[in-house]
């Protein structure tokens, strides 16, 4: 009897048994209830992304920026060039190395994250998850990361 034919032997090309397709799923459903919230601060979500983590750090380089955000910097460009034309950030050359290209919160920018801070319980909400469910699935999909990359790496 053929395998695909077996009750007993799973399918493995069965769609919904698929990893990527399970978190590509996830990944645009998930940012889509971002959206809401993100719009009327006039940010996407990779805008987000990148506040995020000047709001851990600013100054940071371009590059440091890239490596926190796992983008490439042809990507990072064009998000800092739109956050630099609302007036949230700053890029110029850093003042310790000429050759760094840095970005900095503008007053506004600094400002935006007080609202911000209403995004995360409101997303938590919107998925009607216990927070330990969350930070859960938060280690499993860092493990997840952490083993495709050191599967790429070599």
């Amino acid at each position: 009897m053929p395998a695909e034919t077996r009750s007993d032997v799973p399918d493995l090309l069965a769609l919904d048994r698929q990893v990527c397709f399970a978190l590509a799923v996830a990944s645009r459903t998930v940012i889509g209830l971002y959206r809401p919230l993100l719009e009327p601060m006039g940010l996407t979500h990779p805008q987000y992304l990148v506040m995020l983590a000047l709001w851990e750090r600013s100054p940071r380089s371009v590059k440091d920026l890239s490596a926190a955000l796992a983008l490439d910097p042809g990507t990072l460009s064009p998000l800092l060039k739109r956050l630099e034309a609302g007036g949230l950030v700053l890029r110029g050359r850093d003042r310790a190395d000429e050759r760094v290209l840095a970005v900095e919160l503008t007053e506004a920018g600094r400002a935006l994250r007080a609202r911000a801070e209403l995004v995360p319980p409101a997303i938590i909400a919107r998925l009607g998850m216990e927070l330990s469910e969350l930070e859960e699935l938060h280690g499993a999909l860092t493990r997840v990361i952490a083993a495709a990359r050191s599967e790429r790496e070599p």
